[in-house]
């Protein structure tokens, strides 16, 4: 039950991945604002938390992508040279994590695409 163990971490990563991209969808209510500055209609301006952008986000994803996939290459070519302690099953494991890993990053891809395009054909 190896595999377990890296589908649950890959699917731990894009729950990260969500959690992080929904702070951009919170709402900003009353009970953001500390409470001396309520009667005053102002929002905090000093210490607010920088939030990556979107750019940011599909950066930082696309590299782990590029890094799982490097990880898949080099336990394959260990296997090969037969390299003591890596195992066919772990070489399948990583090499289907980078599958997947890639699969999910073209469908986003392609789904921007779509936006994109839905963008571009609305009426002005």
């Amino acid at each position: 039950m190896t595999d377990r163990v890296d589908i649950n971490r890959l699917l731990g990563d894009m729950r990260n991945l969500k959690a992080q991209t929904q702070v951009f969808q919170r709402p900003q209510g009353v009970g953001d604002t500390p409470a001396g500055m309520r009667s005053l209609g102002a929002l905090p301006v000093e210490g607010t938390v920088k939030t990556p952008s979107f750019g940011d986000l599909m950066t930082q994803a696309v590299n782990k992508v590029n890094e799982v996939q490097k990880t898949s290459s080099a336990m394959a070519e260990a296997y090969e040279r037969g390299v003591a302690g890596v195992d066919i099953t772990d070489v399948m494991v990583a090499s289907q994590k980078a599958s997947v890993a890639f699969q999910a990053t073209v469908q986003v891809r392609n789904k921007l695409i779509d936006a994109y395009r839905d963008v571009m054909n609305m009426p002005i």
